[in-house]
């Protein structure tokens, strides 16, 4: 995977924690500094280390699937983009005028985000022999993502957030379409 590919793919995972850190710029009042570096910490450290247990979980069933891997590759990318867009033009209810800082929402936060980066470990472990780099580049920019988007959080309009998941669904599912066509065509 070069490099280029690794940051969409990272740009692409962290929107979904971008816009939980706007919301929780938003409404949790008085955050401390400490309390925006934990959180954007723990995002990171969710949706770059889930990736890793579903590149553990597909190396597993690798040599069963080594024919289609590429097809599988492309259908949970576009999966989750498309599932992403969908969210995105959803009505969601209005966001909760105010709500505590609390590591039991963090975490809960962190993983709701992350499941979608569990699916692509899973579909690049037929692909990639590693995903360590892709791991780590994705826990540095989402981290990034996830700390301005906490301090941008009260300065900026609602619906940022629905922007910020729909450009994620699209980067998904390019990265899907991406890799379909290259091991179709060019290997």
């Amino acid at each position: 995977m070069d490099s280029f590919a690794i940051l969409l793919l990272a740009i692409g995972l962290s929107m979904d924690s971008f816009a939980v850190a706007i919301a929780d710029g938003m409404v949790m009042k008085d955050l401390k500094h400490k309390q925006m570096l934990l959180i954007s910490f723990s995002l990171a450290i969710f949706q770059g280390g889930l990736p890793i247990l579903g590149w553990i979980a597909g190396k597993t069933i690798d040599v069963y699937v080594k024919e289609i891997d590429h097809w599988i590759a492309f259908v949970l990318l576009s999966f989750i983009g498309g599932k992403m867009l969908y969210e995105s033009f959803q009505n969601k209810s209005e966001v909760q005028k105010e709500k505590r800082f609390s590591y039991s929402l963090i975490i809960t936060q962190s993983i709701a985000t992350s499941i979608d980066a569990f699916a692509v470990g899973i579909s690049f472990a037929f692909i990639y022999s590693s995903l360590v780099l892709p791991s780590i580049v994705i826990s540095l920019v989402t981290f990034s993502f996830a700390y301005i988007g906490i301090r941008l959080g009260s300065k900026c309009e609602k619906y940022l957030g629905n922007f910020v998941e729909k450009l994620g669904g699209i980067i998904l599912i390019l990265l899907g379409t991406k890799i379909l066509i290259e091991h179709l065509y060019f290997q």
